[in-house]
């Protein structure tokens, strides 16, 4: 089964994209803003720990239908490390674990293809199991003006600065397998979605091979091992790619 990764800056598009594969193409989408929102759903043990690290230090942390006040709970943490640190230490586990509960429902039931939708795939590690990563990028300006349509309330300079938060499009874009320019219309990402949805479609010789568990975890390893050395021998932008050629010699 090939794990595809798809991520991409805020307002590139990439939930444009995820929603065409799922709806479009029928492919399995693993969405991790969806599961981030479902683990800590009133009684499971992301919520349950949640209530317990900040009941006391945060007002008002439970709404009336024992759902987390979520507002709130990013007021506290966010601009605070130390909190942020433990909100993330008991989300981001959970969040990956049921990514792998998902795949793995997605392997027994013969799925050829899967797609791992992650904002902050690079950042989560999870591109070291995918033998795909492919990133919805476009230009700054275009990022911007699509933010500021999709939230009015915030300033040119507020926009920037959320981009400025994350990973650069350069960077993101540099270590990609495959990169969706999405600075053009609704009609143009669909064909090139359409075409790449072709492209990679895996062959179906190699996915009935993988559904035999000792290939599928010898793929999984040798996809693990390529994404590791890449990392350390490409490196994450093309300087550092340059600075490594200039070593050898």
């Amino acid at each position: 089964m090939l794990i595809v990764g798809l991520t991409g800056g805020i307002a590139c598009g990439k939930s444009t994209v995820s929603k065409e594969l799922r709806e479009r193409h029928h492919l399995t989408v693993i969405d991790a803003d969806i599961i981030a929102r479902e683990v800590v759903n009133p009684d499971r043990p992301a919520y349950n720990k949640i209530i317990s690290n900040f009941s006391e230090i945060v007002p008002d942390l439970i709404n009336e239908d024992r759902s987390l006040n979520r507002a709130v709970l990013g007021q506290a943490v966010f601009g605070n490390k130390e909190r942020l640190g433990i909100l993330n230490s008991i989300v981001h586990p959970a969040v990956k674990n049921e990514i792998a509960r998902q795949i793995m429902m997605a392997y027994i039931r013969l799925k050829s293809m899967v797609i791992v939708d992650v904002p902050l795939l690079y950042e989560s590690k999870l591109h070291l199991i995918c033998g795909l990563v492919i990133t919805v990028s476009c230009d700054e300006d275009v990022q911007v003006e699509r933010l500021l349509s999709r939230n009015p309330e915030l300033t040119k300079e507020d926009a920037l600065k959320r981009i400025s938060s994350q990973m650069s499009n350069q960077e993101r874009n540099y270590r990609s397998d495959i990169v969706i320019d999405n600075n053009k219309s609704l009609a143009i990402l669909r064909t090139s979605i359409d075409s790449l949805v072709e492209e990679i479609r895996p062959n179906p010789l190699c996915t009935l091979l993988e559904l035999f568990p000792p290939f599928g975890l010898i793929s999984a390893l040798f996809t693990f091992m390529i994404r590791r050395i890449t990392d350390r021998y490409k490196g994450t932008t093309p300087k550092h790619a340059k600075k490594r050629e200039k070593e050898k010699l």
